[in-house]
């Protein structure tokens, strides 16, 4: 399996990084695609992608969290690292309105920039969505010409809004969230259907049941799978099969 969305270089993983990655490949994990938050976490991805050539795959972007008044100088500054190195997507971008909106503006021009470089560069985006569906989907309805491809991060929508992300050419990540009682995306994984989902952790956040409440990692795709496979009625390697050829496609890995 692939882990599509998992942050295993930030400090959380300083003390025990190596088996971390010995216990996600014991369990079948056998990728782990990471995301890019700001400046500062490019160097420590960068170099876990150099170590572990094959397993961990390196994206590109500046997180809506970490836009802020100064993001014109910022993105020009990570837009240098297209030209350095190579990576399979840009990510992680998008909107977040859940802890600050006094950035609001800032952030859906940085989200607008980046998506163009996707198109520029044909790579997949991974976007961040919270509490900012339509305002994310209002940049994406501008910007997307059926040139874009990528992932909805964590979805955790609507029924109604997965079916526009599908509609669009887009793949949900489905993470730990999907584990939680009473949540809608049982729903949304039973009419989507595993051809159009993406399996990820967002560790070290989102545990699923029943390790929340504790730091999250890639081995713990396997419980989000089981569950998913549950929902799904299929076979567990089935549901591995598939979502791991959509990732494989989706990013070239």
């Amino acid at each position: 399996m692939i882990d599509t969305h998992t942050h295993i270089y930030a400090g959380d993983f300083d003390d025990d990084r190596e088996v971390v990655i010995a216990r996600a490949l014991e369990a079948g994990v056998e990728k782990m695609v990471l995301p890019n938050i700001d400046e500062s976490s490019v160097e420590p991805m960068l170099e876990l992608s150099r170590q572990h050539p094959g397993c961990c795959y390196p994206l590109m972007g500046l997180h809506p969290s970490s836009v802020g008044e100064d993001y014109v100088s910022v993105l020009d500054r990570v837009a240098l690292w297209f030209e350095r190195e190579k990576f399979c997507g840009v990510g992680e971008i998008g909107i977040d309105l859940y802890w600050d909106v006094s950035h609001r503006e800032e952030q859906e021009e940085a989200f607008r920039q980046q998506l163009r470089w996707a198109v520029a560069m044909a790579l997949p985006v991974v976007i961040h969505v919270r509490n900012s569906f339509e305002e994310v989907w209002k940049v994406l309805e501008k910007e997307h010409r059926g040139e874009l491809k990528g992932i909805f991060h964590c979805f955790s929508g609507t029924p109604e809004q997965a079916r526009r992300v599908l509609g669009a050419g887009f793949f949900l990540g489905i993470g730990g969230v999907v584990t939680f009682r009473n949540n809608q995306l049982e729903r949304v994984v039973e009419e989507t259907g595993p051809e159009g989902l993406l399996l990820e952790t967002d560790a070290p956040w989102l545990s699923p049941v029943p390790f929340r409440g504790r730091r999250n990692e890639p081995a713990q795709l396997i419980p989000i799978a089981q569950k998913v496979a549950s929902v799904l009625g299929i076979p567990l390697p089935s549901l591995a099969s598939i979502t791991t050829t959509n990732a494989r496609q989706l990013f070239r890995i």
